[in-house]
């Protein structure tokens, strides 16, 4: 929701204050209050806020480049345009934070390529395996092209794209059972994301998908609603998930970005200028986040092999292999079959 925060706030005035005995008691009392009020009217000012939320801890380095938007926009537009960010799942889920986003109640959130294929079908692209050469190729493409067409394709959904920012390669963790080829996932049952595509690349390796909310995720690995997931390492790290798996596999699938999103709604409401910021503002805190993410990588397999976890660094070929089905499927998919040819052709 876009509204206009002052920077007075205007006393409230109980009511029982006009029941003094006394004739002018009341009107003295009023007459206090409005001058207290009035005489700070000449620094009024005014401010613009865009509400964000997300799903991520503090700690998390894609939280911390929405904090560094933030501090960008504010000195962009002198004070005049502000983000308040609410993190943990304190507004709702991705896909709840979505939803709000479309009838207006919330101006900003972020969410996983693969979450949005539900609104923009195209943005499947991104959760197919092993589809990018290496990260460089990765950034190319979500700042090229291809990358600046899929951010507006779910405007006809009242969401428009600002930037993607890094989320990493996405590899499995488990509780009891290491993942050292696809014929360990035989079985397990696997938490994914809500996305069609995250479903078929699970199932093509083996294991059962099954889809659970991001922030739900913890209790289901303790209770053995699941006996693993697959997320980047960063997410690993700061879910705290590596209490309860002990292995982390390095397969390294698939390269789904976050994607930084404002409602239409929101955005029509700013002028040409105030879009402009807020555009530059996410465009520089990307190159901030991205450099953050690889540190942040560095930084969670360290701590989480102190912690006890064994990292495992597999031969990715067989995993290559097996999902090739599913890459050949989706290439036969008119929406998609332009965006992959590109994407590889993307130097």
């Amino acid at each position: 929701m876009l509204f206009y925060q002052n920077s007075i706030e205007k006393p409230s005035i109980p009511f029982f204050l006009f029941k003094q005995k006394g004739r002018y008691a009341g009107l003295e009392i009023l007459a206090g209050f409005l001058f207290i009020l009035l005489s700070g009217c000449t620094n009024l000012t005014s401010t613009k806020s865009l509400k964000l939320a997300h799903g991520l801890p503090t700690g998390h380095p894609v939280h911390k480049g929405m904090v560094r938007m933030a501090e960008l926009l504010a000195q962009k537009s002198g004070g005049k345009l502000a983000i308040e960010i609410y993190p943990s799942q304190q507004l709702g889920t991705e896909r709840e934070c979505l939803e709000l986003l479309q009838i207006g109640s919330l101006s900003m959130t972020k969410v996983s390529s693969s979450v949005l294929e539900n609104f923009a079908p195209k943005m499947k692209v991104f959760g197919l395996p092993y589809l990018f050469r290496d990260r460089e190729h990765a950034y190319h493409v979500f700042d090229g092209e291809v990358g600046r067409e899929l951010l507006l394709e779910s405007q006809n959904f009242w969401l428009r794209g600002l930037a993607y920012f890094d989320a990493g390669l996405r590899s499995f963790y488990t509780k009891t059972q290491p993942v050292r080829t696809p014929d360990d996932l035989k079985g397990l049952k696997i938490r994914v994301q809500e996305s069609p595509v995250a479903m078929g690349l699970v199932s093509s390796l083996g294991a059962s998908p099954t889809p659970i909310s991001y922030g739900e995720l913890y209790t289901a690995l303790q209770q053995g609603i699941v006996d693993g997931a697959e997320n980047n390492p960063p997410s690993f790290y700061t879910s705290h998930h590596y209490e309860v798996c002990k292995y982390y596999s390095l397969n390294e699938h698939t390269n789904v970005p976050d994607v930084l999103l404002i409602s239409t709604f929101a955005w029509k409401r700013l002028t040409p200028q105030e879009q402009q910021w807020l555009q530059e503002a996410a465009d520089e805190a990307t190159v901030f986040q991205r450099k953050l993410w690889q540190e942040a990588e560095v930084e969670a397999l360290d701590e989480v092999a102190k912690a006890g976890v064994e990292i495992i660094r597999p031969d990715k070929t067989p995993f290559v292999e097996l999902s090739k089905g599913l890459l050949e499927a989706y290439k036969k998919d008119p929406l998609l079959k332009d965006l992959i040819e590109r994407i590889r052709a993307e130097q």
